[in-house]
């Protein structure tokens, strides 16, 4: 196991993170993206475009209606001429050969808080 740990952060910057159940309404194709989807989701009171660099682990019918956990609160990015707003979380061994979405246990209504 690799020991490239981060930084040490404190609570109060854990407690910042905001993160939620979302449930992954589309999938599409980006143009000129080898690795990147465009993810249509839904976290309960609204629904938002997030991008995802998971392309080569899953098909577009493995993700429509999958439950997944994101970072709700990142400031938004472009890529690819699109606003991504939020980050998927996904685990990956150290050469990213094997990528798995993190997701929760069982079922529970897009929105609901991760803490």
């Amino acid at each position: 196991m690799a020991d490239d740990f981060k930084p040490t952060i404190t609570y109060d910057d854990f407690d910042k993170l905001d993160f939620r159940v979302a449930e992954i309404e589309n999938v599409e194709e980006i143009k000129g993206a080898d690795k990147l989807y465009k993810l249509t989701i839904n976290l309960g009171s609204e629904t938002r475009t997030i991008c995802a660099g998971i392309k080569q682990f899953y098909s577009e019918s493995d993700l429509k209606g999958r439950k997944i956990i994101v970072l709700a609160n990142l400031a938004p990015r472009m890529l690819k001429g699109i606003e991504s707003k939020g980050m998927l979380l996904a685990a990956s061994n150290e050469d990213h050969t094997n990528v798995i979405l993190l997701a929760p246990e069982s079922d529970i209504e897009p929105g609901s808080k991760i803490s």
